[in-house]
């Protein structure tokens, strides 16, 4: 038969020390920060946590906890714990993560350092890049004496590689840009574009047009921007059209005499002018 665990019986002098919990509250904050009692949990025999209201507006839905206990055949109850514990609609600060995972690009200021692991995914001993025909006859490895020779003990593996490659073709210098949808050509067949070294060749150059947005940056080729060497200013439009007199509405009258104008503007007849 196995045995079922008993809920523990509620200790009456327990229950009814509210007054001492609610003065051992008081000393971790304030007496007028300590309000109304919200209630009592049993937690074992003659074991009690009595729970009081935080008022302190630094700590919005807290409240106090008070664990008072009584041991057995004693006649007085003592405080065990005395904590301000969150409710439900408490305010908490964000749960904690390591550095690696709350650094952001941008955050490396002047003086900063940021190494890296030696477990970095994203990098990979030097010497274990080289290829097959640079191998020496003599059994050593060039491309790994070239790599220490410049002092690269690492390089980007095929993790640090995709990582990069994606983080370029999704960013701003990619083809989904909207200055790259607004373009006039790609960047592929841009002079100003000089393409990558090695497997990113495939993909992604550096802009060298001071002019362009991404001057220095790593564009994808299937970018682009309005500062293309092959783009060309929009043709002219239509010369503007003489305008056209209606003299349908009104006659046309030619004075031979300047002196009839002058009448005629100045609205006397012509025949009542003095000789």
């Amino acid at each position: 038969m196995s045995r079922t665990r008993r809920s523990p019986v509620p200790d009456q002098a327990c229950i009814e020390a509210q007054g001492q919990a609610r003065a051992a509250a008081a000393e971790i904050g304030r007496p007028e920060w300590v309000g109304e009692h919200i209630g009592a949990q049993v937690e074992g025999d003659r074991v009690v946590t009595h729970l009081f209201a935080c008022l302190d507006p630094a700590y919005p839905g807290w409240h106090y906890a008070v664990t008072v206990v009584r041991a057995a055949r004693a006649k007085y109850v003592t405080v065990n714990e005395s904590v301000l514990l969150p409710g439900a609609e408490a305010l908490l600060a964000p749960e904690w993560l390591p550095w690696k995972e709350r650094l952001r690009p941008g955050d490396l200021g002047v003086g900063d350092l940021l190494p890296s692991s030696a477990d970095d995914e994203r990098l990979m001993p030097g010497y274990s890049q080289a290829a097959e025909d640079e191998t020496a006859e003599d059994g050593y490895d060039k491309q790994m004496v070239w790599e220490l020779g410049l002092g690269r003990a690492r390089v980007l593996s095929e993790t640090g590689r995709e990582a990069a490659a994606e983080r370029w073709y999704t960013g701003t210098s990619g083809p989904d840009s909207p200055i790259a949808n607004a373009a006039p050509a790609k960047c592929a067949t841009c002079g100003f574009m000089t393409p990558l070294a090695g497997e990113f060749r495939q993909m992604f150059g550096v802009c060298a047009n001071e002019y362009a947005p991404d001057d220095g940056r790593v564009v994808s080729l299937d970018h682009g921007c309005g500062a293309h060497s092959e783009a060309e200013l929009p043709a002219g439009g239509p010369e503007p059209l003489t305008p056209v007199v209606d003299e349908m509405g009104y006659d046309n009258i030619v004075f031979d005499d300047t002196t009839e104008l002058e009448l005629v503007a100045s609205g006397t007849p012509a025949e009542s002018k003095q000789p």
